[in-house]
């Protein structure tokens, strides 16, 4: 039976450090053939820099070769629906990648296809870039266990995949939003349903300061996303208070370090150079994409 990594849930607590692990030794010069002789389809509806880069090469390191369709080229339930294209799409290639918007294109997709299908992202999850940040902070501090992130921002499609990711490991997830821009209740009901079984803990919070205090990890995103743009004026007032500085990570102790999954708008969610602050591991987080996404290609071949 195929498996799909479409949400963080997707895959087991158990398998989760395993695949951490195996992302790390990728990084330090193993080698895998798990994709030799496949291809892998990249369908994006989102433009996109790290996610394409870093599945691009990922692919080829694992022997296999990437197929890229554009936004403009990909038109999926508007030139054909997203059944027919999965169909297609699996009778010739052996995984497909999509970056989507709805989450429910990618469910529908990942139903019709009887290869194994991995979420780019879609406007509710991210979960690569959790496997990712994972991998950053078991780089840095050594464990997952108990370890203290501090998310400040936008309740979103990251913030949400992070927080199970953090809570499925043992780890301690709180969030600072401003009113209306919470984790959704579902969300939060389902992460703390997770984190029961591991340990682990999500709490809200309402101002930054409160937020930081103590963290391992501050991590923050951007105030408005891909599609949000019309928003982005609204946002910037109604997140007045929420920008990540040095003055803040002072606040959470002087061994905190940042996190952004990047993007960034300087002068918004963070400072102008907080970027390559000493603190700053958001080029580390970014590079790890490659070997987080490597590793679970690896996994998703070698159990479907």
């Amino acid at each position: 039976m195929k498996r799909d990594f479409i949400r963080f849930n997707d895959l087991d607590q158990s398998e989760i450090l395993p695949l951490l692990e195996r992302g790390i030794e990728l990084k330090h010069g193993a080698e895998s053939r798990a994709l030799s002789g496949k291809s892998a389809v990249l369908l994006f509806e989102k433009p996109s820099l790290r996610t394409k880069l870093s599945f691009w090469i990922g692919v080829e390191k694992l022997g296999g070769k990437p197929v890229y369709f554009s936004p403009e080229e990909v038109s999926i339930d508007k030139r054909e629906p997203a059944e027919d294209i999965a169909q297609i799409v699996a009778r010739m290639a052996d995984v497909a990648i999509l970056r989507t918007f709805a989450q429910s294109t990618i469910d529908r997709f990942a139903a019709a296809s009887s290869v194994p299908v991995i979420n780019a992202l879609t406007d509710d999850e991210h979960p690569c870039q959790a496997l990712a940040d994972l991998l950053t902070i078991l780089e840095r501090r050594g464990s997952l266990y108990g370890a203290r992130v501090a998310y400040v921002g936008d309740g979103n499609n990251v913030a949400t995949s992070l927080a199970y990711a953090v809570a499925a490991t043992g780890g301690s997830m709180v969030v600072a939003s401003p009113q209306g821009y919470e984790l959704p209740d579902h969300t939060v009901d389902a992460v703390r349903k997770t984190a029961s079984r591991a340990e682990g803990e999500l709490v809200l919070v309402r101002r930054p300061e409160a937020a930081v205090a103590g963290a391992d990890v501050v991590y923050t995103d951007v105030w408005t996303s891909m599609g949000q743009e019309a928003e982005s004026e609204r946002r910037r007032n109604d997140f007045q208070g929420y920008q990540v500085n040095p003055a803040l990570l002072d606040l959470a102790g002087e061994n905190t370090l940042f996190m952004h999954d990047m993007p960034a708008h300087p002068g918004e969610e963070i400072s102008p150079g907080l970027l390559d602050h000493p603190r700053s591991i958001a080029y580390q987080q970014g590079e790890n994409r490659l070997w987080a996404q490597a590793s679970l290609m690896e996994f998703l071949m070698q159990n479907s």
